[in-house]
């Protein structure tokens, strides 16, 4: 159960929280968090961060490591798990969230994290950068946050470790902005009646459509 979730929005925002979170696995509801990191942004810099390992409670496997090098010994006497989400909670606020591959990883570890260890919701709205270089970057045949990264010519080192994948994404997430503020200039947004959010083309019996970004939490339609 992760409670409510705020809207996937397609902005180009001067204020935001990027974040990225490492865990023990990919799946949901069995894995845990062992880090989380955010960078809040004003006026397109940063200004400040948060980040600290997690004591997941269970063994970390190797498959794990492998990717983020995030081991049992480092995570001995770390922050319990409803601390650290906490402290998260806490210097996010009510700032709208930046993030790759969020929409249906990380905003699914920590609204689970949240619910379980403090019973709280996190309602924010959210941009997922993976949606946007899927649009704006149909050139590239993978759409990792190493690969946006690299065609910006954004250094990778430290990847796949939470802080360094945060620093990355802000970068990569200011350059699809401005992409994005160009490509409205001549391919206007279709927004839903219903929540706002952007509108995407869909197939359905009938033939195309426009179906609400958002769903299956809003179920807003349009006719092309």
């Amino acid at each position: 159960m992760i409670g409510n979730r705020g809207k996937r929005l397609s902005q180009y925002l001067g204020d935001y929280v990027v974040f990225d979170l490492e865990t023990t696995g990919v799946r949901q509801g069995v894995d845990r968090i062992v880090e989380i990191s955010a960078i809040r942004v004003r006026s397109h810099q940063p200004a400040g961060e948060y980040t600290t390992l997690a004591d997941p409670e269970m063994h970390i496997p190797k498959a794990a490591t492998a990717v983020n090098g995030i081991t049992d010994e480092m995570v001995e006497g770390a922050p319990k798990m409803a601390d650290a989400v906490q402290g998260f909670l806490d210097f996010i606020g009510n700032d709208i969230l930046v993030g790759h591959n969020i929409h249906t990883f990380d905003l699914n570890f920590i609204c689970q994290a949240a619910m379980e260890t403090l019973g709280a919701e996190l309602k924010n709205d959210y941009v997922d950068t993976l949606y946007l270089s899927r649009r704006l970057l149909p050139q590239l045949s993978h759409h990792r946050l190493s690969d946006v990264s690299e065609y910006f010519g954004i250094s990778t080192a430290g990847a796949h470790r939470a802080l360094a994948d945060c620093t990355m994404n802000q970068k990569c997430y200011e350059e699809l902005g401005k992409l994005l503020e160009e490509t409205r200039k001549t391919q206007p947004d279709v927004l839903c009646p219903l929540c706002g959010a952007e509108m995407v083309k869909r197939k359905g019996k009938y033939g195309e459509f426009y179906g609400c970004s958002n769903f299956p939490g809003c179920r807003g339609t349009r006719k092309l």
